[in-house]
C-alpha cells in the first residue's frame, strides 16, 4: 500500500492526467447515462388476463383462472401465483424471483399458455404489457364545442392509440374516460310475435348480413379477376334493411321489427381533470428496459405532428397532462444542486477548521471524481440513475477517507522539518523522495491502513444489498 502511495507521489504528473481523463470519462458517461424517475426493483411479475364477456365470476374461476393456474405450476423460480376472477375477466399473476429476467420469465408463461386446452367461448389469454413504472406520458384529447364524447372516445380508440403504439419504445396505450360508440337495436316484443319470428333469427340475420365472402376468380384471357362478396354494414339504414324471413313472399325486415339508434356501451368509470369531470384521455406505457427521455421526446414528436396535421378532425386537438420529464429533469437539478451545495460546504468546513485552502480544495475535489467514477460504472453495467439511487448519496462517506488523509498530512507538514527522519526511509529511498513528498509518504503510511479497513466495512455493510 505504502508502494502505491509512493508511486503516486513519484509519478504526479501522471496521476493528475489521469484524474482529469477519470473526469472526462465521467462527463462524457453522464451525457449517456439513462435518468429515470423511479427504480423498478421488484422481481419479474408476469400478469395473465383474460376476457370472455358474459360469463359470471364463478364461470370465470371454474373454466378459466383455474386451468391457467394449473398451468403455471411447476415454472422454476415461481414464487407465488395470484389470481382474480370477476365477471367477464380473468387475472393471474405470476411472481418470479430475481433469478429470471422479465423477458425469461415471460417467455416460460408464453409456454405454458401455448399448453393451455381451448377455453371457453374462444376466449384467448393475453399477457398485460403494463410495468409499475410504465406510464411516461398522459395526455386529453380536446374537441370544439359541439364534440361529443363519443367521438373522442372513436378518435382515441382508432386513430391516437394506433399512432402511439407505433412509436418507437411505447409498449401500448390505454384509454380512460368517453363513451364508446355501438349501434343499438330495440326490439318491439309486439311486432316480433306477431311476426313469428325469435329473437335468435334476429341475431342470426345479422351475423349473416354483415360479412365479406371471398369467391374465385373469373378469366379474361391472360387476366384474371378476384370475386368478393362485399357485405359488410356501413350504415343504421343497412341495419334496417336487413332481411330476416319472408312472410308469404313479404320480406320482413329488422327495421319491421325494431328500432335502430346509436348507443354506448355500459360506463364502468368517468375520467375528468380540474372543473372538467367527463373527459378522454390516454395514457402512453413504456416498454421495459426502454429510456424514458428518448422515448418522450418521441412521443411529444408524433403530438407535435399530429397537432399539426390534418390528421384529426378541424378542432380537435391533445393536450399534455403530464409527462415524467418534469420529474426526471427535477431529479437532475437536486443532484447537481446537491453535488454543488455538498462540494461548497464541505470546502468551507475543511478551510474553517485547518485554514488551509489546498486542503479545503483537495477535499471538496474527491466529490466531483467520485461521482464521476460511480457514473462510468452505472453506464458500463448498463443501468440507470433515478431519484433515489442518486438522491441519497453520502457525501460524508465520499470524503471521509479523504479528510483524515489530508488533516494526517496537513499536520505533518506543518510541525516542520525534525519529524522527516521518521519516514519509511526504505520506500522513501527508493522512491527518491525528499522533502516534504517524504512527509507525506510518512503521513499517509501512518493512516492508510485506517483508512482501508474502515472504508472495507462500509462496503460490507452494503454488500447484502447485492445479494
Amino acid at each position: 500500500m505504502n508502494s502505491v502511495i509512493a508511486f503516486a507521489l513519484r509519478q504526479r504528473v501522471l496521476m493528475v492526467l489521469m484524474l482529469v481523463f477519470m473526469f472526462g470519462i465521467g462527463i462524457a458517461s453522464f451525457v449517456k447515462l439513462n435518468i429515470e424517475a423511479y427504480p423498478d426493483p421488484v422481481p419479474p411479475l408476469v400478469d395473465v388476463v383474460t376476457q370472455n364477456p358474459g360469463q359470471s365470476a364463478e364461470e370465470i374461476e371454474r373454466y378459466i383462472t383455474i386451468p391457467i393456474e394449473i398451468q403455471m405450476a411447476g415454472i422454476p423460480n415461481v414464487t407465488a401465483v395470484r389470481t382474480i376472477s370477476l365477471f367477464g375477466l380473468s387475472d393471474v399473476k405470476v411472481q418470479f424471483t430475481y433469478a429470471f429476467t422479465y423477458d425469461e420469465a415471460q417467455q416460460w408463461v408464453i409456454n405454458r399458455l401455448s399448453q393451455l386446452s381451448p377455453l371457453p367461448n374462444g376466449a384467448s389469454p393475453q399477457i398485460s404489457p403494463e410495468s409499475p413504472i410504465g406510464e411516461i406520458y398522459r395526455y386529453r384529447v380536446v374537441g370544439p364545442p359541439g364534440f361529443s364524447l363519443t367521438e373522442l372516445k372513436t378518435i382515441q380508440d382508432w386513430i391516437l392509440e394506433r399512432r402511439f403504439k407505433a412509436v418507437p419504445g411505447v409498449i401500448d396505450v390505454a384509454g380512460w374516460g368517453g363513451k364508446t360508440k355501438t349501434y343499438e337495436i330495440t326490439v318491439d316484443l309486439d311486432r316480433l310475435l306477431a311476426q313469428g319470428i325469435t329473437l335468435p333469427q334476429v341475431l342470426q340475420s345479422l351475423n349473416n348480413s354483415n360479412i365479406n365472402v371471398g369467391g374465385q376468380t373469373v378469366n379474361f384471357g391472360p387476366q384474371a379477376a378476384i370475386v368478393r362478396g362485399v357485405g359488410l354494414i356501413h350504415s343504421m339504414d343497412q341495419i334496417r334493411d336487413t332481411m330476416i324471413t319472408a312472410v308469404n313472399g313479404v320480406p320482413i325486415r329488422i327495421g319491421d321489427i325494431a328500432t335502430v339508434s346509436v348507443g354506448h356501451q355500459p360506463r364502468l368509470g368517468i375520467a375528468g381533470q380540474d372543473d372538467d369531470d367527463d373527459i378522454v384521455q390516454g395514457i402512453v406505457l413504456m416498454r421495459r428496459g426502454e429510456q424514458s427521455l428518448p422515448t418522450i421526446r418521441r412521443v411529444e414528436a408524433e403530438v407535435e405532428k399530429i397537432n399539426n396535421s390534418n390528421i384529426l378532425p378541424p378542432g380537435v386537438r391533445i393536450e399534455r397532462i403530464y409527462d415524467r420529464s418534469d420529474l426526471i429533469n427535477i431529479t437532475t437539478s437536486t443532484v447537481l444542486h446537491n453535488m454543488v451545495f455538498g462540494i461548497v460546504l464541505i470546502f468551507f468546513v475543511q478551510w474553517l477548521f485547518l485554514g488551509n485552502l489546498r486542503s479545503a480544495v483537495i477535499v471538496a475535489a474527491t466529490i466531483p471524481f467520485a461521482l464521476s467514477f460511480a457514473i462510468t460504472l452505472l453506464v458500463l453495467r448498463g443501468q440507470s440513475a433515478n431519484l433515489l439511487s442518486v438522491g441519497a448519496i453520502d457525501f460524508g462517506l465520499i470524503v471521509n477517507a479523504t479528510v483524515i488523509m489530508v488533516e494526517n498530512v496537513f499536520r505533518h507538514l506543518s510541525e516542520g522539518e525534525q519529524h522527516h527522519e521518521y519516514a519509511p526511509t526504505g520506500i522513501a529511498r527508493r522512491a527518491g523522495l525528499t522533502g516534504k513528498l517524504r512527509t507525506i509518504l510518512r503521513s499517509a503510511s501512518e493512516v492508510n491502513r485506517a483508512i482501508f479497513f474502515a472504508a472495507g466495512i462500509i462496503v460490507a455493510a452494503f454488500i447484502p444489498l447485492f445479494t
